[in-house]
């Protein structure tokens, strides 16, 4: 790991970024930073939990995109470095990808569902093969959008300024402003369960199609506001750069050591925190609250303000640290923050105090927001080093290269994080089922003494004998969780019992059974406890080989300024040739 360096720089004039563009380009971190996680995140947990989908499955529609990230990302890196129009390099693909990400966000939402869908399609497992195609094909149409927003974005981050930390402040801005919408985005799951947006009679699935109309009524102004406020200071020198051939790029990037090194250690912490991110969804709301979807939601959009908040903090020590002891021993830090985070839970999961979860969260979104906000600004330093061997810049050919393996990385734990679910055993059809039956029982009482609280009593019925027989075959299917899945089968044939003696006239008698079939949607405590152990145990040990990894990377703030030095020396150069 690199020494503290014993001189500050002071940045130039020419090299400040004036506030109006650093804050417009922060603002575009709500797509990288909010949208993009909040579509690998939810669309799993919502479609398992709320649509009876398949963990392992939707992990393996989770990988397509990103395989396909494999394609897009390069070729978007290529073509955005390459194209040359009246308005930059840039700017033209920040309003096209930006107007796409918000409609494909809305639309990936409204998954058909219901009897009517299943009963068209003819059977149970091709109605939910047609939820994941649909589920799969708006989440590529959403990534590839959010490919074209992003990586021209951060490409136009790193030839906004070539100062050392001015890069870093610029990033920081991103992460700050991008959190800064990122604040509101945890309260998401919160709000689709809010009756306003779900319905009587629906569950969160239902409240995501309306609260992401107005995640996109937020995004679409906000993208014609890049466009106009965001400027390309680098765009009168490389529009007369010579174009370039696309596996050329690609063989320089791939071929460049401190490229592959840095883009190695962010790699590796990622995909240890991408392997257990979902996990976390799983724990608050099934081990915290006992599977109490709305009681859980306070604390997950609590803790996920609590995350934002941080992450707008964090920003200040980040570079107040940066500028004194570099950027690699920063880094250090901010890993070694992550690994106290972790350790935390172990005593911070708490059902009798679930709120400590807080403690955990403070510390790990410090760590991640240095970490991830120095790994993009040291690209821009590898940037620069590459322009001094090649004579040319090719910020969006490194940035989707980078940005492609991280996005593997985050495909790969969509796939590990729903066989790992699997692994534990958890039961998605459990907490359908107890959905579905709280629903009927709502829905019977809204509507009161007239035919359809009647049909909804005789649909609860059928759902609460359904579940008798699922708890009784899960007994069977899972012996280390018997005597949970026996006790659940008492609890529902009690419940099924008292629902056949309730009459539509006698609907206030409903209202005691919603606690009772609450408690039937606890997950065994062999499934909650292997979920913890898993997601509190594998990030610390990938932390600890990303430290390793670090004490291998040589690109030190003095050799970034050499490289600056020597860059400005043959602009310098040629400036007095040409004249």
């Amino acid at each position: 790991m690199a020494k503290p360096v014993s001189t500050h720089h002071q940045t130039s004039a020419q090299d400040r970024i004036a506030w109006p563009q650093l804050v417009a380009y922060g603002f575009g971190g709500l797509i990288p930073i909010a949208l993009f996680n909040i579509a690998g995140q939810l669309i799993g947990l919502i479609g398992n939990i709320a649509l009876g989908l398949s963990a392992f499955w939707l992990g393996v529609i989770l990988i397509i995109p990103r395989l396909w990230d494999a394609v897009s990302d390069p070729i978007m890196g290529h073509i955005t470095d390459n194209v040359r129009t009246r308005w930059g390099r840039r700017r033209p693909f920040i309003l096209l990808g930006g107007i796409s990400v918000s409609i494909s966000f809305v639309l990936m939402w409204w998954v058909p569902k219901g009897a009517g869908v299943e009963a068209w399609l003819g059977s149970e497992s091709a109605y939910n093969a047609f939820q994941l195609i649909y589920i799969l094909f708006f989440l590529l149409i959403f990534f590839t959008a959010c490919t074209v927003f992003e990586i021209p974005h951060g490409a136009l981050g790193m030839e906004m300024s070539k100062d050392y930390h001015e890069r870093t402040r610029l990033f920081s801005a991103k992460s700050f402003l991008g959190n800064l919408f990122a604040m509101g985005t945890p309260w998401l799951y919160a709000l689709a369960n809010l009756e306003l947006f779900r319905g009587p009679g629906g569950n969160e699935a239902d409240g995501m199609r309306w609260v992401s109309m107005i995640v996109a009524a937020v995004l679409i102004p906000m993208s014609i506001w890049w466009f106009f406020a965001c400027k390309e200071p680098e765009f009168s020198s490389t529009k007369a750069q010579p174009k370039t051939k696309f596996w050329t790029n690609m063989r320089v990037a791939m071929r460049n050591r401190n490229f592959l090194k840095l883009t190695a250690i962010v790699f590796t912490l990622a995909m240890g925190f991408n392997f257990v991110g979902l996990l976390n969804y799983y724990i608050s709301i099934f081990y915290l609250y006992g599977g109490d979807k709305a009681a859980a939601g306070p604390l997950l959009g609590i803790n996920g303000t609590v995350w934002a908040v941080t992450g707008l903090v964090a920003v200040f020590p980040l570079n107040w640290i940066s500028r004194r002891s570099g950027k690699t021993r920063t880094l250090g830090i901010a890993i070694l923050l992550m690994c106290a985070a972790q350790a935390s839970k172990i005593f911070c999961y708490n059902p009798q105090l679930p709120y400590l979860v807080i403690i955990p969260t403070v510390l790990l979104s410090s760590g991640m927001l240095m970490f991830f906000t120095l790994g993009s600004s040291m690209l821009g330093d590898i940037c620069d080093e590459d322009e001094l061997k090649t004579g040319t810049r090719s910020e969006g050919s490194y940035y989707s290269i980078y940005w492609w393996i991280i996005k593997m990385g985050t495909a790969l734990a969509s796939f590990v994080t729903g066989a790992l679910i699997l692994m534990s055993q958890f039961d998605e059809q459990q907490t359908v089922r107890i959905d579905e039956l709280s629903g009927n029982i709502r829905v019977a009482m809204v509507e009161a003494n007239t035919a359809i609280a009647a049909a909804s009593l005789s649909e609860a019925e059928e759902n609460a004998n359904a579940l008798v027989s699922h708890f009784a075959s899960q007994a069977e299917a899972c012996p280390a969780s018997e005597s949970h899945y026996r006790q659940l089968e008492g609890q529902m044939q009690d419940i099924a019992a008292s629902l056949e003696s309730i009459k539509p006239e006698n609907l206030e008698a409903q209202e005691f059974l919603l606690p009772r079939i609450q408690d039937a949607a606890q997950q065994a405590p062999v499934t909650l406890l292997r979920l913890r152990q898993i997601e509190i145990g594998l990030p610390i040990v990938l932390c600890m080989l990303t430290l390793w990894l670090l004490r291998l990377y040589p690109l030190t703030e003095e050799r970034a300024y050499e490289i600056k030095a020597a860059l400005d020396a043959r602009k310098e150069a040629e400036s007095e040739t040409t004249e």
